[in-house]
């Protein structure tokens, strides 16, 4: 009995592509509940945000190079797992030092809302074959555009309406 037998369902046609041989019988990509979040009409506030966790492959370090070289603030709502703390006290937190970089930490659901319906954008600049990345269309259900990395599942989720797909920082 192997991958070639049992039915599988992936979250993204890119999820499939280290097993392209597995007898997938359907994509379903993530959704988030209809009433869980809502577009937000006032004024933005007048940052970017990053929402996830803290690790290489999620990025915050392009974020918050992007969010300088425009000079635009940069708000971090993140969690730092046990095997990223290395990476967070040597990589990150010596970037947060500089000005226009606020790291809030890990918020719960009922702040999401605020925190990316307020953001002018989010990034999610990734370099990993991301499955699908729920805080895409967390930010779109808050009417928030998404400039993101290609890489992943990116390509299937955010398009010329809902933000901007790049290939580097540059780009971005």
């Amino acid at each position: 009995f192997g991958f070639r037998d049992m039915p599988l369902v992936s979250i993204s046609h890119a999820q499939r592509e280290p097993l392209p041989h597995a007898n997938y019988i359907a994509t379903v990509h993530h959704g988030i509940p209809a009433d869980l979040l809502a577009p937000v009409l006032a004024p933005r506030g007048g940052y970017i945000a990053f929402l996830g966790r803290i690790s290489p492959e999620k990025r915050p370090d392009r974020a918050i190079r992007i969010a300088r070289r425009f000079g635009i603030p940069l708000k971090i709502a993140a969690k730092v797992d046990k095997v990223d703390r290395d990476y967070f006290r040597t990589e990150i937190e010596p970037m947060l030092d500089g000005p226009g970089v606020d790291y809030i930490g890990e918020i719960s659901e009922r702040e999401k809302q605020e925190f990316l319906g307020q953001a002018a954008a989010v990034l999610f600049p990734v370099n990993w074959p991301e499955p699908f990345g729920l805080v895409m269309i967390e930010a779109m259900a808050c009417g928030t555009p998404v400039l993101a990395f290609r890489c992943g599942s990116v390509p299937e989720v955010i398009d010329d309406v809902t933000g901007r797909i790049v290939e580097t920082e540059d780009e971005a």
